[in-house]
């Protein structure tokens, strides 16, 4: 039997984790290799498009929102995080991902204001 503050721990880191993440979703490439998302991103939280990616593939991305996000494209290599775009304070912004290794890529957008913001982004597979 597991001691009282072993189960009540458990719950508090999951409701920690519940509670940390706004929008967590797979991008949705469409036939045209295209993918569009609109977020409306609470104080605090955070939107991520995630997806899978093979070494060599060129993904275009670009992003507008109604006010600063910090924004960064990231993937996890071991227990490092890798950074191949990363803006503070940025209400737009485009660039194009050389993918670097066969790695599950993320687009984050962070609100650290204390008002809700929208964003939209558009990613596009180029050849």
């Amino acid at each position: 039997m597991r001691p009282r503050w072993a189960v009540l721990a458990v719950v508090v880191i999951s409701a920690l984790a519940t509670s940390a993440h706004a929008d967590l979703v797979d991008v949705p490439w469409q036939a045209d290799s295209t993918a569009q998302g609109e977020w409306q991103i609470a104080p605090g939280k955070f939107a991520e498009w995630c997806t899978q990616l093979r070494q060599g593939e060129k993904v275009q991305w670009r992003f507008d929102a109604d006010a600063p996000l910090n924004f960064n494209v990231h993937y996890h290599e071991g227990k490092e995080v890798r950074f191949p775009a990363k803006q503070d304070a940025a209400s737009k912004s485009e660039g194009l991902l050389d993918v670097p290794s066969d790695q599950h890529y993320c687009w984050m957008w962070s609100n650290k204001s204390k008002a809700a913001v929208t964003a939209r982004a558009t990613l596009r597979k180029v050849p």
